[in-house]
């Protein structure tokens, strides 16, 4: 875990999140400079790539929603599927969740969301394992940016709206990803974040905060 922190404090910068300055993050100021070392650090290329050093548009704009909903949070127990560096899972924090998990399958991210947890002064439990297809008794799950890879999307998608069938509420952040499912989805909010250029192509993404019909 040390090696972890390091490397990460080494490699980002402490930086305001663009869409929610309240919060604050370990992010990269030069993306194609950290995933070219992280895959370096990471047995030559076969680790995954640092998506937790980036403020994606989907985190970016369910954290928003939450900041301007706190009662969608408040007293629930939470679940941030896919959390990266965890923004989303401290904005639910600091609306008052009862409990949040922030789940992923990279151990840097698991050190980046207890580093980003501790800056923010909230307290998240990581689960670092794959929950894909759990019927743990969460209130709500949020998900951003899970919808641009094929497989992964579909996967992800049919589990939670099998939670959301159950009873669950689940919440995703999405920019119009290539395998969004929206014939099953409709629009709760929609916001202009600021992005990366040298990983979006853009300075700005209208996203949306999507939920199951």
């Amino acid at each position: 875990m040390n090696d972890y922190a390091a490397f990460i404090q080494a490699n980002t910068r402490l930086s305001r999140v663009p869409l929610v300055s309240c919060i604050k993050l370990y992010l990269a100021e030069e993306g194609t400079d950290l995933w070219r070392k992280t895959e370096d650090e990471m047995e030559r290329g076969l680790g995954p790539p640092p998506f937790w050093a980036f403020a994606w548009a989907g985190g970016q704009a369910l954290a928003r929603y939450i900041c301007d909903h706190p009662k969608l949070v408040r007293g629930k127990r939470v679940l941030d599927l896919a959390a990266g560096s965890g923004l989303v899972a401290i904005a639910a924090a600091r609306a008052g969740a009862r409990a949040v998990e922030a789940n992923d399958l990279d151990c840097f991210a698991g050190v980046a969301i207890a580093l980003n947890a501790i800056e923010n002064a909230v307290i998240i439990k990581t689960r670092l394992c794959d929950l894909v297809g759990s019927d743990e008794p969460w209130d709500l799950i949020l998900a951003g940016d899970v919808s641009y890879q094929p497989d992964m999307a579909a996967r992800i998608t049919n589990w939670l709206e099998d939670r959301a069938r159950s009873g669950t509420q689940v919440l995703i952040g999405d920019p119009g990803r290539a395998y969004l499912p929206r014939e099953k989805l409709r629009s709760l909010a929609s916001y202009d974040v600021p992005v990366p250029l040298a990983l979006e192509d853009a300075t700005m993404k209208r996203t949306d905060i999507w939920s199951f019909l």
